[in-house]
């Protein structure tokens, strides 16, 4: 009889371990329930100027005023007709690119060094100066610049574009591969040296190698900002160098504003962007994330 008691009391709390289990899934069931609906209201709320541009790209001028909007409607691609065939945005789209690319390639031969000398060698004075660079607003340095093109005869060049947007993707590149050297051992450097490689040598075939993620991610970044600037484009740029941000302007006159081409325009700026945003995503994060641990 007292064993059978004793049995008893061993196996009484057990109903309630499994009734407390059952209420802590329960809970965290609605946790996830309730975390899935933050997310998914925080994304929709980001995502629906997008959506709202790529469907009005579709609709004639008529369907996009009209209110309440239309969800279903019989598209069009006659904006991005006009938007090709009349603007003349292949040439513009080229011109973007150009300056993006000779931006961006000219900020990794500038920009890595100054990152590695800053790491390395602590100069502050340096990293403060490109600091300075990125904060102080660029319309500061756009009227000397102006001048100083104008009188050099690099206005509405290659040259000049790509010169003005180092002053914006350039400091994202250093600033992004400052942490990256700092994380790298001194140890492996040192040892290369001892195995008689110069100092290039390590830089081109240890740092660098090792700092893959991290420039990636600056390339990323500078290029994407160049894409997207407009101060310097629209001052030192006429109709043979104007670039994407800058040719939108085409579709808004002093009487109207052709919203279809416009919207169209936008999808075409954006696309390329969206495009090596979610192909190199994964590379961005890593770069992003890798740099902040030392060690």
């Amino acid at each position: 009889m007292a064993t059978q008691t004793q049995s008893d009391a061993l196996l009484r709390p057990a109903p309630r371990v499994a009734v407390k289990s059952r209420s802590v899934g329960k809970r965290a069931g609605v946790a996830g329930v309730g975390h899935l609906v933050v997310v998914l209201v925080v994304v929709g709320f980001f995502m629906l100027p997008f959506v709202w541009m790529v469907l009005s790209s579709f609709k004639s001028a008529l369907q996009i005023i009209e209110l309440p909007p239309r969800l279903f409607f019989a598209p069009t691609l006659q904006n991005y007709v006009n938007v090709f065939a009349t603007q003349n945005f292949a040439q513009y789209f080229w011109n973007s690119l150009v300056i993006g690319a000779g931006s961006t390639a000219l900020g990794l031969v500038l920009g890595l060094p100054a990152a590695y000398s800053i790491a390395r060698y602590k100069q502050h004075g340096l990293a403060l100066a490109i600091l300075m660079a990125r904060i102080v607003p660029g319309i500061t340095f756009l009227i000397p610049l102006f001048i100083l093109f104008r009188t050099l005869g690099l206005v509405d060049t290659y040259l000049s574009l790509i010169l003005t947007h180092l002053l914006v993707g350039m400091p994202f590149i250093v600033w992004v591969m400052v942490p990256f050297f700092e994380a790298i051992p001194l140890s492996l450097e040192e040892a290369a040296r001892v195995d008689g490689a110069s100092m290039l040598q390590v830089v081109l075939r240890i740092v660098l190698p090792i700092s893959g993620p991290g420039i990636v991610t600056g390339a990323i970044l500078a290029f994407v900002f160049s894409w997207n600037n407009f101060m310097f484009s629209i001052v030192l740029a006429t109709n043979r160098t104007k670039t994407l941000p800058v040719a939108v302007y085409n579709f808004i006159s002093y009487a109207q504003i052709d919203w279809g081409g416009l919207m169209a325009a936008a999808v075409v700026i954006t696309l390329p962007v969206l495009i090596l945003a979610l192909l190199t995503q994964r590379y961005v994060v890593k770069g992003l994330t890798a740099g902040a641990v030392k060690g």
